[in-house]
């Protein structure tokens, strides 16, 4: 509920890279006009870290856990028996030649540490000024490889946990082919572009970012992943807003909004979690759904607010 709106957000860390909009529009055949009026990219200042999104986002924090709280005192609990794995026994072998390099801590915390060094001094080597620029998809998964390295200390212990936790995100692994695959069959056919046309047509001022946040809900029902939408309906809904004279922060974060708040009806994301403790997502969605419904009040409110 509060990942698109956070520093993990797919929709504010492309569009706020070096040159993110004209990468966004690179496929796109618009007026010469049209694309002068574009701003180079969109900095975190106005999506991710707007006084809009953190009121938002701190409402989240707060107003769904004390909801599941209250739903918990109400609802009669149901005994659940989770089968708890056993550690595998020690396989006691000597460890010879290159095998020792897996094994190593000096190595594996030297290539660990090495990695966030480098992390941390590009925050300070990108620009002349300290901005919010290196922040990619790339920058993230590459710090956290960094860290996970430290934290394991060595190759081995690193490569199975690995092993470890791609049994419960093999469903994910399957399904997001599926969904791109999707993605694709609703972008060729222009089902996306048709669903947010219609939104985008029938707005105003006002009601603008509201429809582009429910728009970004019902295509993330069908297509869960929110790179590939936004790849897609991103230019509809950047083209629309500089043509009624929108804030473009407001209104890629409507985008995110609505991408993550269907999440709830769709929760794919909980498939490793059913597979560790046994559940179905029936089991979830009674809940998931009063979430949602939550979660609606709270981003209007703040998207009418601001």
């Amino acid at each position: 509920m509060v990942w698109h709106g956070g520093l993990s957000g797919s929709a504010p860390l492309k569009i706020a890279e070096a040159n993110g909009m004209s990468k966004l529009f690179e496929n796109s055949q618009l007026q010469p006009e049209f694309l002068a009026k574009l701003p180079s990219n969109v900095p975190f200042s106005e999506t991710v870290l707007s006084p809009m999104n953190l009121t938002i986002s701190v409402a989240l924090i707060l107003l769904l856990p004390l909801t599941m709280y209250l739903i918990g005192k109400r609802i009669k609990p149901t005994p659940i028996n989770i089968d708890v794995t056993a550690p595998l026994p020690k396989k006691n072998h000597s460890i010879e030649g290159a095998e020792k390099l897996d094994y190593s801590k000096i190595l594996g915390l030297t290539f660990g540490i090495g990695i966030v060094i480098y992390a941390v001094l590009k925050v300070f080597i990108t620009d002349d000024k300290l901005s919010w620029s290196f922040i990619s998809p790339n920058y993230i998964n590459l710090l956290l490889f960094g860290l996970a390295l430290i934290l394991h200390s060595n190759f081995s212990q690193f490569l199975k946990s690995i092993d470890n936790a791609i049994g419960g995100a093999a469903g994910i692994l399957i399904q997001f082919p599926l969904y791109f695959g999707i993605l694709g069959l609703m972008k060729d056919s222009g089902m996306m572009t048709d669903i947010s046309n219609f939104f985008v047509a029938h707005s105003t001022h006002i009601t603008h970012p509201i429809y582009t946040f429910f728009s970004a809900g019902i295509v993330n029902i069908l297509v869960p992943s929110g790179g590939g939408q936004w790849a897609v309906q991103g230019p509809i809904i950047i083209e629309s807003s500089i043509q009624q004279g929108l804030p473009l922060g407001k209104e890629i974060m409507a985008m995110s909004y609505g991408d993550q708040l269907t999440n709830m009806l769709q929760p794919f994301w909980a498939l490793p979690l059913l597979a560790i403790t046994g559940l179905r997502a029936k089991d979830i969605l009674p809940y998931t759904l009063f979430l949602m419904m939550v979660g609606t009040i709270i981003f209007i409110t703040g998207l009418m607010l601001f």
